[in-house]
């Protein structure tokens, strides 16, 4: 009797595990980790059990922001089986400030509309 108790205990441990993925990417390199978690775990617990963190040592979770399948999430969010963790980095240069600086270079080459910023009308180029 007490065996059959001991088997069931391990089927109902297994039962508890669930699978979660930890990413993380440089330009370089990237780590795609599997890891076995207990039910309840939140991201933090799992990120810092998947040894991610020893691999590359510019992880800060204070200042990297991280995320359950590309949508952002807390450190203290629980995981659900199957859930993919990423760990973004952080931006190198605001997107925005980018759009702008290109935008700025296209009407300078003359590829934009000098007012609106658009695209040129051929027609429009033609008559001026």
């Amino acid at each position: 009797m007490d065996s059959l108790n001991k088997s069931n205990e391990n089927i109902d441990d297994k039962t508890n595990q669930m699978k979660i993925e930890v990413v993380y990417g440089t330009p370089t390199e990237q780590e795609l980790l599997l890891v076995d978690v207990s039910e309840g775990s939140s991201i933090e617990q799992v990120i810092k059990s998947s040894g991610i963190l020893e691999s590359f040592s510019e992880i800060d979770l204070k200042i990297n922001k991280v995320g359950i399948w590309n949508r952002t999430a807390k450190l203290t969010d629980l995981v659900k089986d199957l859930d993919r963790i990423e760990i973004y980095r952080p931006l190198i240069a605001d997107p925005k400030e980018v759009r702008k600086r290109r935008a700025e270079k296209a009407k300078e080459e003359g590829r934009a509309d000098k007012v609106t910023g658009g695209r040129v009308d051929p027609r429009r180029a033609k008559s001026d």
